[in-house]
């Protein structure tokens, strides 16, 4: 079919053209004297990305379950107690991956829909009067159902309470996109990938972490050799790495990192949840139901759509992309056939949601669920026209 095919998948996400041009170069040597002139400001101003002033920034050729494993095996030793909760599936791969480590996980499970539930990690960290917790895990942003949590309210519980364990967060669908703030937030070890809200390509992981969790990698006993921070730590001081590192691709995060900084971070926070918005209130439209059941939880990067009940999701995600060019993302385990999930992340605009949200359309009507055509895409005109892109701060 002639035409650009159209990508709302939550990751990975459209990439720039200046991306694109900046990865079309000869390869080079990753040795060369002059190496670290491209390196060294490359990784300061991730720290700006990741608002991070004591913290350090790793850059892993890998994804972001690549940056959990570097969480896990850098800072906890064989039998550690961790804390966390499963609420989607990629906070139960977490877990999943904790466990495989020989770690004790106390999982709190929530419903599929909902995020972090604060009462119940206050509950656990109140009553560890010995501090056996030694990590808390967050899933900032959970992809598979449409889930934003509320990381600064963990951090107040363990500031509030005393407790000394770490805190982990999963950002690979949220830093870049949504609002983090590892600094304020005292988050010790925040994971991200590269194919969401820094519109590459998959294949990096990039990883914050605090010097509390720097020095805790002196009592971990876990096995690390690929994902040592340590020898990250050493290389990195000269603006090599301890092996090979994708080249390429770090080129598309200069450029990447580059477009953001000159955005603005505030802008492009408000960029995603102008867009979500359009988005939600098409949803509203269609008399569908959000799979995040509470304002709250919404996220501002990927919205999970339920299908009205007799209906499969696969039907429009296979009618999306096989009659109208359009990549619709999946529901996943709990949710499979229940939901298809939106992407709204990375590099995009009002048009490119409008072309997704029509491409909604077309398919449902193709499949028969009942909606009254133009209704989101109107919604969403409305909501656009309504509220200014120009209204932004000004670039930092």
């Amino acid at each position: 079919m002639p035409g650009f095919k159209g990508l709302a998948v939550p990751g990975p996400s459209n990439m720039p053209f200046q991306v694109r041009q900046a990865m079309d170069v000869a390869l080079e040597d990753h040795r060369a004297p002059d190496f670290p002139d491209f390196t060294l400001p490359l990784l300061a101003d991730l720290k700006k990305v990741f608002q991070t002033e004591t913290g350090q920034v790793f850059i892993f050729p890998g994804s972001g379950t690549g940056g959990w494993e570097s969480a896990i095996s850098n800072t906890l030793s064989s039998g550690d107690k961790v804390l966390a909760s499963v609420f989607g599936q990629f906070s139960h791969l977490w877990v999943d991956l904790c466990q495989r480590f020989g770690l004790s996980v106390d999982v709190v499970e929530a419903a599929w829909g909902t995020g972090v539930p604060l009462d119940a990690y206050e509950a656990r960290l109140a009553a560890d009067k010995n501090h056996k917790i030694k990590a808390v895990l967050v899933c900032h942003n959970e992809t598979a159902t449409g889930v934003t949590s509320d990381v600064a309210g963990v951090r107040r519980i363990l500031d509030n309470l005393g407790h000394p364990a770490l805190l982990f967060v999963d950002g690979v669908s949220s830093i870049a996109s949504i609002d983090f703030r590892m600094e304020e937030w005292g988050v010790d070890v925040a994971v991200s990938g590269s194919q969401k809200g820094f519109m590459l390509p998959t294949g990096l992981a990039i990883v914050g972490v605090s010097q509390k969790a720097i020095e805790a990698k002196k009592t971990s006993t876990l096995p690390k050799c690929f994902f040592d921070y340590e020898d990250m730590i050493k290389a990195n001081a000269g603006g090599y790495f301890p092996y090979t590192p994708a080249v390429t691709l770090l080129r598309g995060l200069r450029a990447s990192v580059d477009m953001l900084l000159g955005e603005g971070l505030g802008n492009v926070f408000a960029r995603h949840h102008r867009l979500a918005e359009g988005v939600r209130k098409a949803v509203a439209a269609w008399n569908l139901q959000n799979c995040a059941q509470e304002p709250k939880w919404y996220s501002d990067t990927v919205t999970a759509v339920l299908v009205p009940q007799g209906f499969d999701a696969n039907d429009v995600i296979q009618t999306a992309y096989h009659q109208f060019d359009l990549s619709l993302g999946a529901g996943l385990s709990q949710v499979a056939g229940k939901v298809f999930r939106i992407g709204h992340l990375g590099w995009m605009n009002e048009l490119m949601i409008l072309q997704a949200l029509g491409g909604v359309e077309m398919a449902m009507h193709s499949v028969g669920v009942p909606f009254e055509p133009g209704a989101g895409v109107g919604a969403a005109v409305r909501h656009f026209s309504e509220t200014r892109a120009s209204d932004r701060i000004a670039a930092e």
